[in-house]
């Protein structure tokens, strides 16, 4: 009997056939049908899986060593790159796996392999994360290393501005500001390293245009479709698979006790070796072998007591290259840059480098406090940091846009009002001036030097600061001989002309002084006691006077407060 016609008369079976007979094909289809659903789904959630993702398909090593160690390990990779939807949108999305296929099969990959399908982050990353809501500062340590023969250690300490209230929670500040708010940008590359030209809505909707004085982009020729809105990962865009650069692996490494900080000049020696460029990995393993060879040679003394130590720093920075570098692929950390930060790769100074100027020639503020506190670079000897954190009027000069670009052109003696100056621009940490954080890094993604911008802040310097100081009184004080230079040392820097005056107070000439501010007259004439002017400066101020001047004040005040 032909098969065909078993098959007819299995599902067919006569009608006096017996019960279990009749009931047969019933029940193997039902168990067909099962096994299909079940299989079904069971492939379904097997395609999605990490395991899957990061193992099954040969092009994907590097994505999944690097994405087991990052804060998304436990989030399935197709939350991120397919989203979270429906069945059905999520099976139309899975289409483009039959491209991926097709290319795997065929070998058609281009190296290294770029991300250029995923989906927009207020479908993925705002599942979980709302920027909104994330209106926190957090302290943040930096752990770095010398490359002197005892690594020697320092931790940059610093406040993140995270931000990112809007109209409805709050004013809208810091970092996640520009996700709460309409940007729009437009890049010249692939990877969006390149960024001529910037647009900020407003709540009205009109905007702002930014364009890279020294790009010649020319927003007449502007392709609206080309332009992309600013969302998560357009910072965080490695969040998940990051390649680190040498120093920082290293470094992190170190801080955490992986590598031995005690083992001399292994900080110099690691970078160097994850630095060079190799033919294959089995040369990098080598390569990085010799470290050990290096110390039996030169520090025999150190390694016959050390040994152990000499070899976990080794098999550590075996592992770092693994994480880093994957040859097959073509992936180093130069070919995945990093846009969180500004010292590896452009990241914040894409846009806030100083050059990106609207049409009155402001630029997209460079200032670090911006969105984060000035670093406070602590060694092993500081038993006790202050970490500085601004929270008052700024000075008319600093709310130039353009300030940070400007600053060390216009250093004066009002400076020390609210700042410690010793060694300006140096590197030495002995005052708020001489930050190593910020001079003893070279920036090279910011704009500073730009020379078609230092032809723009000729015209915006401020005129030089008198060097003047506080007199020696003689005789009855008046504000010609003793207090108008007292405010003009001590009060100026921010109390002048303008709406940047806090209160409303201008003290810069007499008549403004005894005018007073937006609160009425701060100086009583002949009653200090209840002058605000004295209240205020006997309290907490961020620039009071000392005693002695203090007194005088109140004295003047007492005497009617003459002008000469």
């Amino acid at each position: 009997m032909k098969f065909r016609e078993r098959l007819r008369k299995f599902f067919f079976p006569a009608p006096d056939s017996p019960r279990w007979i009749l009931l047969l094909p019933y029940i193997t289809l039902i168990v067909v049908a099962a096994l299909m659903v079940f299989g079904g789904i069971h492939t379904w959630e097997y395609t999605n899986s990490n395991d899957f993702c990061g193992t099954v398909c040969h092009t994907m090593p590097p994505q999944y060593t690097v994405f087991q160690e990052s804060p998304h390990s436990n989030v399935t990779c197709e939350e991120c790159h397919i989203g979270r939807a429906s069945f059905f949108d999520q099976a139309m999305r899975k289409t483009q796996g039959i491209k991926e296929a097709y290319y795997q099969i065929f070998n058609l990959y281009e190296y290294p392999i770029r991300a250029k399908a995923l989906r927009p982050a207020v479908e993925t990353c705002e599942k979980c994360h709302r920027p909104e809501i994330f209106v926190d500062d957090s302290l943040r340590l930096i752990h770095r290393y010398g490359n002197d023969r005892l690594n020697t250690a320092e931790i940059a300490y610093l406040i993140m501005k995270t931000g990112g209230a809007d109209a409805r929670t709050g004013t809208a500040l810091g970092i996640h500001w520009h996700i709460t708010n309409k940007i729009l940008y437009y890049a010249n590359d692939e990877l969006n390293q390149d960024i001529p030209y910037v647009r900020v809505y407003a709540d009205d909707d009109t905007y702002t245009e930014y364009i890279d004085i020294e790009s010649g982009f020319d927003p007449a020729g502007l392709d609206e479709s080309q332009l992309k809105p600013m969302d998560c990962i357009t910072c965080h865009n490695r969040v998940t698979h990051e390649f680190m650069v040498p120093a920082d692996s290293v470094d992190l490494a170190m801080s955490r006790g992986l590598i031995d900080p005690d083992i001399p000049l292994i900080r110099v020696k690691a970078v160097e070796a994850l630095s060079a460029e190799y033919a294959t990995r089995d040369d990098a393993m080598k390569a990085i072998a010799d470290i050990e060879e290096d110390y039996k040679r030169n520090l025999f003394d150190y390694y016959s007591q050390n040994g152990q130590k000499i070899k976990q720093a080794v098999a550590e920075i075996q592992e770092l290259y693994d994480r880093s570098v994957f040859h097959d692929q073509e992936i180093t950390p130069a070919t995945h840059p990093n846009n969180l930060g500004h010292i590896n790769s452009p990241g914040c100074f894409r846009c806030h480098d100083g050059t990106h100027l609207n049409a009155e020639d402001e630029a997209i503020r460079l200032e670090c406090n911006v969105c984060h506190s000035i670093p406070v670079v602590a060694g092993s000897e500081d038993f006790l940091i202050n970490i500085e954190i601004s929270r008052g009027p700024e000075p008319e000069s600093h709310l130039n846009p353009n300030w940070i670009s400007l600053h060390n052109e216009a250093i004066g003696p009002s400076c020390s009002n609210c700042h410690t100056t010793k060694d300006p621009g140096g590197t030495s940490n002995t005052s708020f001036c001489s930050n190593s954080a910020c001079h003893g890094n070279v920036f090279t993604f910011a704009g500073f030097d730009a020379p078609a911008l230092r032809e723009i802040l000729k015209s915006q310097l401020p005129p030089p600061e008198p060097a003047l100081e506080v007199p020696t009184l003689t005789g009855d004080p008046t504000f010609d001989n003793y207090v108008g230079i007292l405010f003009a040392v001590k009060c100026t820097g921010c109390h002048v002309e303008g709406d940047a005056a806090p209160e409303g107070l201008d003290l810069s000439t007499y008549d403004a002084a005894m005018r007073g501010g937006d609160n009425g007259a701060v100086i009583l004439r002949g009653n200090a006691d209840n002058s605000l002017l004295v209240q205020v400066q006997s309290g907490d101020h961020f620039n009071t006077f000392t005693s002695e001047e203090l007194e005088i004040v109140k004295q003047w005040i007492n005497l009617g407060a003459p002008k000469e």
